[in-house]
């Protein structure tokens, strides 16, 4: 089993209010002798939907070994919940951008022979930017999220939207976009899940953009490696912004 992010549930915290079940759109939680319960790690995809409706702050998002998430059983199990339940998770991976799951859910419902009222909307054609991107968080962006296929994509230090006055129009206009911090998040993670980014999808661009200082400079080397390791030619651009707001190309 692989490391991932994954909910916690605090059973001290946890007074049993079950107001985190109806809000958990993959039905991994189930009240157990009175206390909140992930259900198996199978259903939970790490997204954490549930986490602000819990009054006690008993859930939070932790990274350990895991079984990896199953769009096949966590359908299986929402099945048995009913119709309301099965459009409530369809609306929840449309809205989240999980693109590939939302496919792997209408083929189980379709084989199922189930209809459920569900129509997908069309798919952005290739090269164009996404109307909607959601997660943005390199933690968490599937490897093979639909907005990444085809996708000139912008990594960005998580300062520089701040920093930068221009960063929506200059920087992440017609770009798909990953956010990270190469100073206080685990870069090996970076690593690897760049890897994996370079080598499922057609990259068109990839653009680094960061601040000017020290901390933000290691992942550059993590990019190139990344792209060497895919053995694709993936233009690569560095584009640093200055503590006083400046774009440095």
């Amino acid at each position: 089993m692989a490391k991932r992010k994954i909910i916690n549930i605090d059973k001290e915290k946890c007074n049993g209010c079950a107001l985190c079940i109806p809000n958990c759109p993959e039905g991994a939680i189930q009240i157990i002798d009175n206390k909140a319960r992930l259900v198996s790690d199978l259903f939970c995809d790490g997204l954490g939907a549930c986490l602000g409706h819990c009054p006690q702050g008993a859930i939070s998002i932790v990274e350990r070994e895991a079984e990896e998430y199953s769009e096949a059983r966590v359908m299986e199990n929402i099945v048995k919940q009913g119709e309301n339940t099965i459009i409530a998770h369809l609306k929840h991976l449309k809205e989240h951008s999980q693109g590939e799951y939302l496919q792997q859910a209408l083929d189980f419902l379709k084989k199922k022979k189930i209809n459920v009222g569900f129509e997908q909307e069309k798919q952005n054609t290739p090269g164009s930017p996404p109307s909607r991107q959601w997660p943005i968080q390199l933690m968490l962006v599937p490897a093979q999220a639909p907005y990444l296929q085809d996708a000139d994509i912008l990594i960005a230090a998580d300062c520089v939207a701040f920093a930068y006055a221009d960063f929506h129009e200059g920087l992440l206009k017609g770009r798909a976009l990953l956010v990270g911090c190469p100073k206080l998040d685990d870069t090996a993670i970076y690593e690897e899940k760049l890897d994996r980014i370079f080598k499922s999808n057609d990259i068109k661009s990839v653009t680094y953009a960061h601040m000017e200082v020290p901390c933000c400079f290691g992942l550059v080397s993590i990019i190139r490696s990344a792209i060497q390791e895919s053995g694709k030619k993936i233009p690569f651009k560095e584009i640093i912004v200055s503590i006083s707001g400046e774009k440095i190309e």
